[in-house]
């Protein structure tokens, strides 16, 4: 048996009216909006970090008046850069690792979010190096990581614990972006 329901004209209107309301809603959860700090753009040319968002895809890049970048994009393209930050950051960790110019960095390990890495080293040629330059890349990159990945810029930070390979303990870790702002202080 066939159940017919009879609609007028007004009801349709209405029942359209609800759909692309909650189209205009559904459209919303389709976008990403992200904010990128002015102290992660220091020394970066503005426009060329514009032009490089925005053929990654970024839809809008607004510059804010605090000097941030508000980069606006599909979630796609949001998906999409999220796997490639991860690939860099695990390039990078891997670089650090392999290349031979880091000469005390044995391993590296990071949590899933990077927020946390571990340089494996031998201490005694880490602390008689400059091999700890090695965990400000390892920092930015987490950094940009958690941005992108929705962490509120006043709330991320990445630690960089320092383990010696001969002993398993943690002789020294680093937070940034604290680190970085000490840094300019002096």
């Amino acid at each position: 048996m066939a159940s017919f329901k009879s609609t007028s004209a007004s009801d349709q209107d209405e029942n359209k009216e609800e759909q692309e309301e909650s189209i205009n809603v559904d459209e919303g959860l389709l976008d990403a909006e992200i904010t990128i700090p002015p102290s992660l753009l220091e020394g970066e040319d503005k426009e060329e970090v514009i032009d490089e968002a925005e053929e990654a895809g970024v839809s809008e890049v607004a510059e804010n008046d605090d000097g941030s970048l508000t980069y606006k994009m599909s979630k796609s393209t949001h998906n999409d850069m999220m796997v490639k930050l991860k690939e860099n950051v695990n390039q990078t960790i891997e670089e650090i690792k392999n290349d031979g110019e880091y000469i005390s960095i044995e391993d590296i390990m990071a949590n899933d979010s990077f927020s946390e890495f571990t340089m494996v080293v031998n201490q005694e040629k880490f602390e008689n190096s400059f091999d700890g330059f090695a965990a400000m890349g390892l920092a930015i990159s987490g950094l940009y990581y958690q941005l992108f990945d929705g962490v509120d810029p006043d709330n991320y930070e990445v630690t960089i614990n320092m383990e010696n390979t001969d002993t398993g303990e943690v002789f020294d870790s680093v937070v940034y972006p604290d680190a970085i702002e000490e840094m300019e202080e002096q």
